[in-house]
């Protein structure tokens, strides 16, 4: 999860940065002595062009360096916000937790109450269940082999399944979520896909407006190619941004102004699995010009029933309201 880089490049370079200088140093000296006595025009020329290129080199080191102290720098930030993060996720729900146990057991509380306690309780179970999956995913994504061998996935079904399950542990309307699928059939490892579009709708739910409102579409196109877009209603991602926010441990806003859960890990996990499937992943405008739209293109495909249906909405089966 934290990437370990090797410190033996920042270190050489700074070494030579110091040879450098030194080098330059004693030539600026030498060339001074030779300037002043005149004797050696040729030396002294090819010294002053030695200088100068030697000048140009520390220059670019020093360039490079103060590159990698910034890149450095903004890492440490990220990962001190992860850990802030991290921190808040774990600490709300065990107090949370602890609050409604103190509760229970001292006090007497009506049926409906205690109802009422225990499904609180069993969210922040849900939380803590979820960041645990979140770390545990990230610190796998490197170390899993590639060459676990892929298999069939209905893509279609894996999306609705994910849909339902998201918006019950929000405890939203599943109607909150509008589906368009076609059938769709895709040669991958079922893992990383539910990883993926776990991630996407999650964040669409939990950033979409208020009521939210979130779509789900997958279209098939001519070359079999499947295209997967999740919309919300929120506040949309600004411009500037929408390249960094993949980056590992990024989330919008200051840590202590948190008013959404989560680690700063879930689009870091989709982008990297994404490439690996050997898709695409981008961030469009929608139509209506409010909110986010997440666009994943898969892979060819193969479709069931051999031929492209026209994608309808899907009604939402009796769940959590």
């Amino acid at each position: 999860m934290f990437e370990r880089r090797s410190l033996k490049f920042p270190i050489t370079l700074g070494v030579v940065l110091i040879v450098l200088i030194v080098v330059l140093i004693v030539g600026w000296v030498v060339i001074t002595a030779f300037g002043a006595s005149g004797s050696n025009p040729v030396l002294f020329g090819t010294l002053l062009a030695v200088g100068t290129s030697l000048l140009v080199i520390v220059l670019v080191g020093v360039t490079m360096y103060l590159t990698l102290s910034i890149k450095a720098i903004n890492l440490s930030q990220r990962q001190s916000n992860f850990i802030d993060a991290v921190t808040h996720e774990l600490k709300s729900p065990i107090a949370s937790l602890k609050l409604y146990l103190q509760t229970l057991s001292r006090q007497d509380v009506s049926s409906t109450e205690r109802v009422t306690f225990h499904n609180m309780m069993l969210d922040d179970v849900e939380r803590l269940d979820q960041l645990i999956n979140h770390l545990l995913d990230a610190a796998r994504l490197d170390r899993q082999s590639p060459s676990v061998p892929p298999e069939e996935v209905d893509v279609d079904e894996l999306l609705r399944e994910i849909a339902y399950d998201v918006a019950d542990r929000y405890r939203q309307p599943r109607d909150r979520v509008r589906l368009e699928l076609e059938p769709c059939v895709v040669e991958a490892r079922r893992e990383d896909l539910t990883i993926v579009f776990r991630n996407l709708i999650d964040n669409a739910i939990k950033y979409a407006g208020d009521p939210p409102s979130v779509r789900v579409s997958l279209a098939v196109g001519d070359d079999r190619a499947p295209s997967i877009q999740i919309e919300d209603n929120g506040r949309g991602i600004p411009a500037g941004l929408r390249r960094r926010i993949f980056g590992r441990f990024v989330r919008l806003g200051r840590e202590l102004e948190r008013d959404r859960p989560g680690t700063g890990l879930g689009l870091y996990l989709a982008r990297s699995l994404v490439q690996r499937l050997k898709a695409s992943i981008r961030i469009r405008d929608p139509v209506s010009g409010q909110g986010t739209v997440f666009e994943v293109r898969l892979p060819a495909a193969s479709l069931r029933g051999g031929s492209h249906r026209k994608a309808k909405p899907v009604a939402a089966p009796d769940g959590p309201s």
